[in-house]
């Protein structure tokens, strides 16, 4: 490696890395744990759940539902049989393309995800949202998003938003 031309992380710049990555990794962990504990889920189910309750029909083909959830498709595969055992998911062949599968969210699994929304909210509320001012939540919006703009040519990796759209309350 040729140290002179490498750029590296200046103190600032190492010290915000280090906090972003700590913080991302016990805010996941404290999500999950509240998940497991009150609805019995992981996040993970919980971000496939709520992926399908925001698009038409409550209906993606799998390949999309991998894309906004960012999961590998056998990642997705073996969560949503778990999903589907719940009854939570129902898979089905794709009408206009026999090589894709669509996965549906069934009204127990709305009414699942319904049920443990409030808790989820609450604890993102309180480990992130009340900890910041107004302006901080916009100042953590903006950055996030040119951070998102600059992993994806065309789209957020998330719920499909666009970058220049307004993503939908929820």
């Amino acid at each position: 490696m040729d140290d002179v031309n490498e750029r590296w992380l200046t103190p600032d710049e190492l010290d915000a890395w280090l906090s972003y990555v700590a913080m991302s990794t016990l805010l996941e962990s404290a999500l999950d744990r509240q998940l497991q504990r009150d609805s019995g889920m992981p996040h993970a189910y919980y971000q496939i759940l709520a992926m399908l309750s925001e698009v038409p029909g409550r209906t993606l083909r799998m390949s999309d539902l991998a894309a906004v959830t960012q999961s590998s498709q056998s990642r997705l595969s073996h969560a949503v049989s778990r999903l589907e055992r719940n009854g939570w998911v129902q898979r089905m062949p794709c009408p206009d393309d026999r090589r894709s599968t669509l996965a549906h969210l069934t009204e127990a699994g709305f009414a699942a995800l319904a049920a443990a929304a409030p808790g989820h909210v609450r604890t993102v509320r309180e480990h992130l949202f009340d900890r910041l001012t107004c302006e901080q939540v916009g100042q953590l919006r903006a950055i996030l998003r040119a951070v998102l703009t600059g992993l994806s040519d065309d789209e957020l990796p998330i719920s499909g938003v666009a970058a220049d759209q307004e993503p939908a309350a929820g």
